[in-house]
């Protein structure tokens, strides 16, 4: 019964478009037996437009159907060639990706970061909680390549860094991933803050070893070393699962894609801050000249494009 309601509320989108339609040709029937036919046309030049953008809001939720679109996603960015420059990097996809959800209603939270030696991130886990988060998310996955005038050369100087983004599912039900208390190794330490009052005094910050295949997960964000663990778990159980997918699927590239070098040669992206401005995606060709407002989060185009590709090619 709830695979049946699933798959009617599924349906009933594309019965009302196709009454929508109908309406609208028959419509257009009276007005041309009409002596003035004209008379039906700003009612005809209202409903398509809307008709329009009905379909295409229903053709992308077709594009969202694998088994866990629907849901949560974990995303993970990571430095990778580049030094500094390369960490600084990291910081602007992790502000991207939290205005791209904030403007899509998004909920975020940040589950753990490693500070770089001197700014930036080295590496930043966020929760994306919401409908179909993880479905446009997984379009993001691979390397990112950025080229700039560093603002950490003195000399002024073209700068190219690269950094990795992964994006998994979350797993909704612990009980999907069984994880044996004997394959985990369990430690404890301070978060890291800014110092000051920032600094916790307790060891509330938790990393998490599964031993049998090597995965690390850690989790600072909360307060409360319970929750702390919760999250980590969480992660790590969808690890596993996509870990899981892809050993069943004999295939690398399903969910997440190849995974290669954080550096020349591997990126899915490149965003180009001189000498001229533009933003180009390698696997789609799709193409923004205004950096600005992708790096404030305006990444549909190049999800949209990816999305319409995957389906294409039958993936």
């Amino acid at each position: 019964m709830q695979e049946l309601s699933r798959l009617e509320a599924a349906v009933a989108p594309w019965h009302r478009l196709h009454g929508r339609l109908e309406d609208l040709a028959i419509l257009a029937e009276l007005a041309a037996a009409e002596e003035d036919p004209a008379a039906y046309a700003p009612e005809i030049q209202a409903e398509i437009p809307a008709a329009r953008e009905q379909l295409e809001r229903l053709e992308m939720a077709d594009l969202l159907s694998g088994p866990h679109d629907a849901g949560n996603a974990i995303l993970e960015i990571n430095s990778g060639a580049g030094g500094t420059e390369s960490c600084d990097w990291v910081t602007m996809l992790l502000r991207m990706y939290l205005r791209w959800a904030e403007r899509g209603g998004y909920k975020t939270e940040i589950l753990d970061e490693t500070p770089g030696d001197v700014a930036g991130m080295k590496s930043v886990i966020v929760r994306v909680a919401g409908p179909s988060a993880y479905g446009y998310l997984k379009a993001e996955h691979g390397v990112h390549r950025l080229i700039r005038i560093s603002p950490f050369d003195a000399n002024k100087r073209r700068h190219t860094s690269f950094a990795s983004v992964d994006v998994v599912p979350e797993i909704e039900e612990a009980e999907e991933i069984e994880i044996h208390p004997d394959d985990l190794r369990i430690d404890y330490f301070r978060s890291s803050g800014a110092g000051g009052q920032n600094v916790q005094k307790n060891e509330t910050a938790v990393r998490l070893t599964h031993l049998p295949t090597g995965l690390v997960v850690s989790c600072q964000n909360e307060r409360s070393q319970m929750k702390n663990r919760e999250f980590a778990t969480k992660v790590l159980q969808s690890r596993l699962a996509e870990r899981q997918r892809k050993e069943a699927a004999a295939k690398m590239d399903e969910l997440r894609g190849e995974k290669g070098a954080i550096e020349f040669g591997h990126q899915i992206r490149t965003y180009t801050f001189q000498p001229y401005t533009q933003v180009k995606d390698h696997r789609t060709n799709a193409e923004i000249g205004n950096i600005i407002a992708v790096m404030d989060g305006e990444i549909a185009p190049f999800i949209n494009a990816y999305l319409q590709q995957f389906r294409s090619n039958g993936s």
